[in-house]
């Protein structure tokens, strides 16, 4: 793998509410009053033990450890399913930044996000402070700059949570940082995608695959040595020195016969299980690759709602992709020829499924008018509001669909908004993204204004 060394730039950020702008993540990080992102030392979880477990010990006892495990694993599943009707919002502030493409948890408290505007920054839930991390730049930064930016669609952490990739300053390019200092590692700037990167998958520890908008996956090889050290390289000048790495393998989406174009990879998706890597195209096709030390192709087949399908999901528990368009959430078995589970409707009013993840039997929709819908792939319906019927009854069904509807936002009132929308204040924002941190209950929703030519953002909480 070449490599080559570079100094990133330090440069002046635009100021945010709450942002702390810094030339390197080492200082960045230190600034926050709170902290950093991990405690350099864990500490032993507490033990968490309720009044169930102690009966259902005592009702065991020690032999009956596997029964314990068992009862433990359907409290959980009965817990996925009743959580989201306990959920309540606390909207996070995010100043002006535009659109919340991606985000992942790093840890109890912080959540890295990805936006419209090309920021990268690092959330904190709890007492809502936003610190920026700058962005790397490739090695011939003049050519970077003259790319129109579609700002950072895709943020991944690899499987031991030691990574972070993302896109750099030019989308076209890999950015790879060390958690949990967020130190820069590497960018593959060079012999990779001419187009901007709309998707991003770890097949292990050091291996990365990236989709891009030019019709292509890259495969990307970590070198060991990069990351053997918990310092990053620093120049004499004392800003962050990374690599700049090459893919090990382009493989490009077959050209469909009743199309020419149009074959942009917008999202994938890996199944550790079978190793095996799922992708969507905008042509409206899923296609499914092994994943080996390259990509072979498996098979390729033309999904049943080919309109804007933008995110994908996998669920290694039952073996199945699930993908969202305009209207729909498409489930696809590979290893069946008929599926099991037919496609369900948003009904969202035609604004698409923006976003889904899986987590056990449920499947978390997030649309294009700002709710967020939860289906049970295993009675394959949407789960139902519930209400008292009576004073001393227990909480019954309603018929209606459960769904949280998320707060207005921040919605810039440009001249845009108000030669082209007419100066409606209210828009409903797309929720682009969405993660859990299952240990701690908590959800966590980004996105912004669905129309692209409006500048705004939401972010909330959900506990």
């Amino acid at each position: 793998m070449a490599m080559q060394q570079t100094g990133s730039r330090k440069r002046k950020e635009p100021a945010i509410e709450g942002a702390a702008a810094s030339s390197s993540s080492q200082g960045l990080l230190a600034a926050d009053s709170e902290g950093p992102l991990l405690p350099k030392r864990q500490k032993r979880p507490a033990s968490r033990r309720s009044l169930v477990h102690y009966l259902k010990d005592r009702e065991w006892g020690v032999r009956g450890r596997v029964g314990l495990t068992a009862f433990e694993g359907k409290l959980r599943s009965y817990a996925v399913q009743k959580l989201p009707e306990l959920l309540r919002e606390r909207e996070l502030a995010l100043g002006t930044l535009n659109k919340v493409f991606a985000s992942q948890w790093l840890n109890a408290r912080h959540v890295v996000c990805g936006t419209k505007c090309n920021t990268l920054f690092v959330a904190d839930v709890l007492s809502g402070q936003i610190t920026r991390i700058p962005l790397m730049r490739d090695r011939v930064p003049e050519l970077a700059r003259a790319q129109p930016s579609c700002g950072i669609h895709a943020i991944e952490l690899n499987p031991s949570k030691t990574l972070l990739a993302t896109g750099g300053e030019n989308p076209n390019s890999l950015a790879v940082y060390q958690l949990p200092t967020l130190d820069p590692m590497c960018l593959g700037d060079h012999n990779g995608h001419r187009d901007w990167i709309f998707a991003i998958a770890w097949m292990s520890d050091t291996v990365a695959v990236s989709g891009s908008r030019d019709g292509t996956l890259a495969l990307w090889k970590m070198d060991p040595d990069m990351f053997n050290g918990s310092i990053a390289w620093h120049n004499n000048a004392g800003l962050p020195v990374y690599a700049h790495i090459s893919p090990t393998d382009m493989e490009t989406i077959p050209r469909s016969s009743t199309t020419t174009s149009n074959r942009k990879v917008r999202a994938l998706a890996f199944s550790g299980k079978n190793q095996e890597l799922g992708a969507v195209s905008l042509d409206g096709y899923f296609h499914l690759w092994k994943a080996r030390s390259t990509l072979s192709r498996l098979l390729s087949i033309r999904l049943p709602y080919c309109r804007e399908n933008v995110c994908l999901t996998y669920c290694d528990e039952l073996s199945l992709y699930a993908a969202g368009s305009q209207s729909h959430v498409s489930f696809m078995d590979p290893r069946q020829r008929q599926q099991n589970i037919r496609p369900l409707c948003s009904r969202e009013g035609g604004t698409g499924v923006r976003s889904l993840s899986f987590y056990q039997h449920i499947i978390t929709v997030g649309t294009g008018h700002g709710s967020l819908l939860f289906y049970d792939t295993r009675a394959q319906k949407f789960l139902e509001e519930r209400a008292s019927a009576g004073q001393d009854s227990f909480l019954a069904p309603t018929g209606r669909k459960l769904r949280l509807t998320c707060g207005r936002g921040w919605l810039n009132h440009d001249d845009l908004w108000v030669n082209y929308f007419g100066g409606v204040d209210e828009f409903p924002n797309a929720l682009y993204t969405h993660c859990y941190n299952w240990p701690e209950m908590k959800l966590f929703v980004a996105g912004g204004p669905l129309p692209s030519g409006l500048h705004g953002n939401y972010a909330g909480l959900w506990s």
